[in-house]
C-alpha cells in the first residue's frame, strides 16, 4: 500500500494519540518548565498564527510544519490531519511565508505544495518548545527543526539511495495569496531571494519578506514558473507562482542541515541576522539553548504542587502568552515601516553600544488583553510590555496614530475602540516606563476625539474614518446603532461600553502624568455606561440614532446568532457588565450588591452546562463565554460585590470545564488569541487577577483560590525593587476552592486584594483553603 496515496487515518479519540501528552519527556527525571509545555494541546482546530514548534519567545521565525493552508482559520498545524504539506517560517498575525519541503525521487512541488505532501504519524513524533521531529512516511525522511530568534534551523536525514531535494515553493499561497516571489543561487551552498505577501481584508497592503538560506552540503539550483520546470541549468527566477530547488545525488545515508534566515527589511539584514545569531552548524547546541532560553523565560514563575495535568497546563498557557506576537524587527533593530506610500526603513532606539533597547512587534489587537496580558505581562514580563509601548509609540510618529493590531509595517484596524489606552495606563501605572510618556499620552488622547483611532470601525482603512461613531460618542454620550460608515464591528452599544472604560484608563493615565484637566472630562465621560442602561429591562440597551432604545430587545440573542446586535461579538447578558471602571455604581443600577450578585449568579448557572462557552462565532447566544474575550473578568466581578467565596467557586469552574483540557482536543475551545487565553488561564491557576487591568493609578490584585501549593514569582530588578513573591497555599486540593483565611507578609489579610506595590517589593501571600464558603473578606471590596 502506498502510504501517501492511502493514508490511514486514526480517530482522535484514540488514546495512544494523547497519551505522549501526559507525561515527561524523561520518565523518572524532574520536569523544567519547558519539558512540561505541550505545544500540540487544542491544535484540532486552530488558527494559523497559533502553533509554532520550533520558535524562541516572540520569534520573528515562527518554523513548523503546515498540515493544512489556505486561509486564517483552522490552518497552519491541525492535529487530525494526516499530512504535512510543508515547514513554513513565518505564522504570525497576518503574515506567513517560507514554505520548505524535503523530498526524494523527484520534485513534487513543482506541482504545488498538495502534490508533495507526505503522511506522517504522531505517535513518532516529538514536540517541545524549540523543537520538532516528525517522519516523512512518503519520503523515508527524518526531519528536525529549530530556530534561533531570526533564523530556522533545519536537519533532514535523506535515506540512502535516492536522489533527493529540498524545494522553496516561495510563491505558495500559505495563509493567503503570494503577489511574487524571486529566488537566486549566490554559490552551490546558498541561495537567497523574497517573497511579497499580497494584501489582505485585514492587512491592507502587500508586505515582503527577505531570506538567505544557506546548505551545509553543495547542491544543484533548480526551479519552475508555473507548474513547469524550467529547463537546463538557472541561477535564478521570478514572478508569480514560482519556486526554486537544491538537489543532492543519491548517497548513502545523508544528513542535510539548512539555515534560513528572515528579514522584513532586506535581503542584507537576513544575512546579517544569520551572521549575528547563527555562524555555525551545531544543530543540537541550537537546539538546547532554545530549551535553555524557554526555561529562562517560562521559569520567571514557579510552580509547585497540584496536580501533574495543572502544571502542564499552566506551563503551556504562559508559552502561549510569550509566543503568538512576533518580533519584526532585525537583530541591529531595523524594521519596516509600511505606514506610508512606500515602505522606510527605520530603526528601533539604540542603547550606547548600538545595541537595540527593545524589538518592534507584529501583533493582532490588545482587544481584551486588560484581563490577561495586560496583567500578566506587568509583574512577570515587564520589559516584554516596555517593548511593546516602544512599538506602538514609534508607529504613532510613523503615521500619525497609536495602532490596533499593526501587521505588515501598518495598521490593521482589527476589532474595535482603543486598548492601546488601558495597555500604556497599566504599564505606566506598574513603573514601566522605558518609552517617551508625553509622546503616548498625546496619541491617545487623539484616538479618543473624533478622528482618532476609535472612529475606525473594524478593518476600516482609508481617509475619513467614521464607523467608530466617535462624533456621536463625543456629543451624546453613546453611540447609536445603524450609523452610516464603513468596517466592521459597527456595534454602537460596545463600543459605547469599551470607550467608557477606555476613557477611565486614560484619565488614570492624564492623573499620574500632571493633567488634571484632561483627567476631570475624562472621568466624567466615563459614567457613558449610564446612558445604555435601560431600568425597564434592567440591562444595557443599545439605542436608535433618535435616541430610542432598539426595539425587539433581548439579552442574549437567537441560538446561534454571532452576535446580539448592537453587541461586539457578544450579546447585553454579557456587555452589561462591562463596566470595570465602575462596578459600584453598575451594581447601584441593580439596585444594590445583593441583586447584583443574584442576577451575576444567574447567568453562571445557566452557563455552567454548556462549560461557560459559546461555540465559535455564535457568541450571541451566552450567558456568559470565556471562549471570547468580553465575558473574561466576568467571574471575578463577585469580588466587588462582596462575595468573594463566589469568585473563587467560579474561576474555579470555569478554569476546570474550560481551560484545563491538555489534549489536543481542547484547553482553549476555540480561538487563544496570541496568548490572550493562555495568560487567563495561567492567572487563573495563580488566583490573581485585576478587573480593573491594571489601569488605576494604585493598581491591585484581587485574590482566588490558586491551583498549586505554592507560586513563586520572580521579579526583574530592572524595574522592581524586590527578588521574588511568593503565593503559598494551605490545604489545596480539587475540592477545597474556598479561601478560609489570608496573610500578606504574615500579616492578617482581611480582604479581597493587595497592591502591586506590595507585590514588586517582594514578599510573600499565604492563603488558607477550605471546601465551605466563609466569611472572608465578604465586608470589604476592592476599590474601585
Amino acid at each position: 500500500m502506498n502510504p501517501f496515496t492511502s493514508p490511514i487515518r486514526r480517530p482522535l479519540t484514540h488514546p495512544a494519540l494523547f497519551a505522549g501528552l501526559l507525561l515527561p519527556l524523561v520518565a523518572g527525571a524532574e520536569s523544567s518548565p519547558a519539558d512540561l509545555v505541550r505545544p500540540q494541546i487544542d491544535t484540532h482546530k486552530s488558527r494559523w498564527f497559533f502553533f509554532s514548534s520550533a520558535c524562541r519567545p516572540f520569534g520573528m521565525v515562527n518554523l513548523s510544519p503546515d498540515t493544512r493552508v489556505g486561509g486564517d482559520w483552522m490552518n497552519g498545524y491541525i492535529y487530525g490531519e494526516t499530512n504535512i504539506q510543508c515547514f513554513s517560517h513565518i505564522h504570525g498575525w497576518q503574515l506567513y511565508g517560507l514554505p520548505v519541503m524535503p523530498q526524494t525521487g523527484d520534485i513534487f512541488s513543482v506541482q504545488g505544495l498538495a502534490a508533495a505532501a507526505s503522511p506522517f504519524s504522531h505517535e513518532d513524533e516529538i514536540v517541545r518548545p524549540g523543537y520538532h521531529k516528525v517522519f516523512l512516511q512518503r519520503y523515508g525522511i527524518t526531519a528536525e527543526l529549530t530556530s534561533t530568534t531570526r533564523v530556522g534551523f533545519h536537519r533532514y536525514t535523506f535515506p540512502a539511495g535516492q536522489e533527493h531535494f529540498i524545494a522553496f515553493d516561495t510563491g505558495a499561497t500559505l495563509m493567503d495569496k503570494m503577489d511574487a516571489s524571486a529566488v537566486r543561487q549566490i554559490s552551490p551552498t546558498e541561495i537567497a531571494g523574497h517573497s511579497t505577501m499580497a494584501a489582505t481584508r485585514r492587512r491592507p497592503k502587500p508586505f515582503t519578506v527577505y531570506f538567505v538560506a544557506q546548505f551545509s552540503q553543495s547542491g544543484q539550483f533548480g526551479a519552475w514558473r508555473g507548474n513547469q520546470l524550467l529547463p537546463g541549468p538557472s541561477r535564478d527566477v521570478s514572478g508569480h507562482n514560482v519556486g526554486a530547488y537544491v538537489s543532492f545525488p543519491a548517497t548513502n545515508e545523508e544528513t542535510v542541515l539548512v539555515k534560513v534566515a528572515i528579514s522584513y527589511t532586506s535581503e542584507a539584514n537576513a544575512r546579517n541576522n544569520l551572521e549575528a545569531e547563527l555562524p555555525g552548524w551545531d544543530f543540537d547546541a541550537v537546539a538546547r539553548d532554545s530549551t535553555r532560553e524557554w526555561n529562562d523565560w517560562l521559569g520567571r514563575i514557579a510552580v509547585q504542587g497540584g496536580t501533574e495535568a495543572c502544571r502542564i497546563k499552566f506551563y503551556t498557557d504562559l508559552w502561549h502568552a510569550l509566543l503568538g506576537r512576533r518580533i519584526v524587527s532585525d537583530a541591529d533593530g531595523s524594521y519596516a515601516d509600511n505606514t506610508g506610500a512606500e515602505t522606510v526603513v527605520r530603526k528601533v532606539k539604540l542603547e550606547a553600544d548600538g545595541t537595540p533597547r527593545f524589538p518592534h512587534y507584529n501583533f493582532d489587537a490588545l482587544w481584551g488583553s486588560q484581563w490577561s496580558l495586560n496583567i500578566l505581562w506587568s509583574f512577570a514580563y515587564p520589559e516584554v510590555m516596555d517593548g511593546f509601548c516602544n512599538t506602538m509609540v514609534d508607529i504613532y510618529r510613523n503615521g500619525g496614530l497609536i495602532p490596533r493590531g499593526p501587521s505588515g509595517g501598518n495598521y490593521t484596524w482589527v476589532m474595535i475602540g482603543d486598548p492601546a489606552a488601558p495597555f500604556f495606563a497599566a504599564a505606566y501605572a506598574k513603573g514601566i516606563r522605558g518609552y517617551d510618556a508625553e509622546r503616548a499620552y498625546e496619541g491617545l488622547r487623539k484616538n479618543a476625539l473624533p478622528g482618532g483611532s476609535r472612529d475606525r470601525a473594524g478593518y476600516e482603512s482609508g481617509p475619513n474614518p467614521s464607523g467608530g461613531g466617535m462624533k456621536y460618542y463625543a456629543e451624546r454620550g453613546y453611540v447609536p446603532e445603524d450609523i452610516p460608515g464603513k468596517g466592521m464591528h459597527r456595534d454602537g452599544a460596545a463600543m459605547t461600553l469599551e470607550y467608557a472604560y477606555q476613557d477611565w484608563c486614560l484619565a488614570q493615565l492624564a492623573q499620574a502624568l500632571g493633567k488634571t484637566n484632561d483627567a476631570g472630562w475624562l472621568t466624567r465621560r466615563s459614567s457613558n455606561y449610564t446612558n445604555l442602561w435601560d431600568p425597564s429591562v434592567r440591562w444595557m440597551r443599545p439605542r436608535n440614532p433618535d435616541g430610542s432604545w432598539l426595539a425587539d430587545f433581548a439579552p442574549v440573542a437567537a441560538k446561534g446568532a454571532f452576535t446580539g446586535k448592537g453587541f461586539c461579538e457578544a450579546n447585553s447578558a454579557i456587555y452589561t457588565h462591562f463596566v470595570p471602571q465602575d462596578v459600584p455604581g453598575l451594581t447601584g443600577l441593580f439596585g444594590g450588591p445583593e441583586k447584583y450578585v443574584a442576577e451575576l449568579n444567574r447567568q453562571f448557572e445557566r452557563a455552567a452546562p454548556h462549560n461557560f462557552i459559546a461555540g465559535h462565532a455564535a457568541h450571541g447566544d451566552a450567558w456568559v463565554d470565556y471562549e471570547n474575550q468580553p465575558s473574561t473578568a466576568m467571574a471575578h466581578l463577585f469580588n466587588f460585590a462582596g462575595r468573594p467565596d463566589l469568585t473563587q467557586k467560579w474561576v474555579r469552574d470555569v478554569h476546570a470545564r474550560t481551560f484545563s483540557d491538555i489534549t489536543p482536543l481542547g484547553g482553549y475551545n476555540g480561538d487563544e488569541d496570541q496568548g490572550q487565553m493562555g495568560a487567563l488561564s495561567a492567572l487563573m491557576a495563580m488566583g490573581l487577577f485585576d478587573v480593573q487591568g491594571g489601569a488605576a493609578v494604585n493598581p491591585t490584585y484581587q485574590i482566588t483560590s490558586p491551583l498549586f501549593d505554592r507560586v513563586t514569582i520572580r521579579l526583574n530588578h530592572e524595574y522592581f525593587p524586590g527578588q521574588k513573591f511568593v503565593i503559598a497555599t494551605r490545604g489545596n486540593s480539587p475540592g477545597n476552592v474556598y479561601i478560609q483565611s489570608a496573610k500578606l507578609n504574615g500579616q492578617p489579610l482581611n480582604r479581597c486584594w493587595f497592591s502591586h506595590a506590595d507585590l514588586v517589593r517582594g514578599g510573600s501571600l499565604a492563603v488558607e483553603l477550605g471546601p465551605q464558603p466563609s466569611r472572608w473578606a465578604a465586608e470589604t471590596t476592592p476599590a474601585n
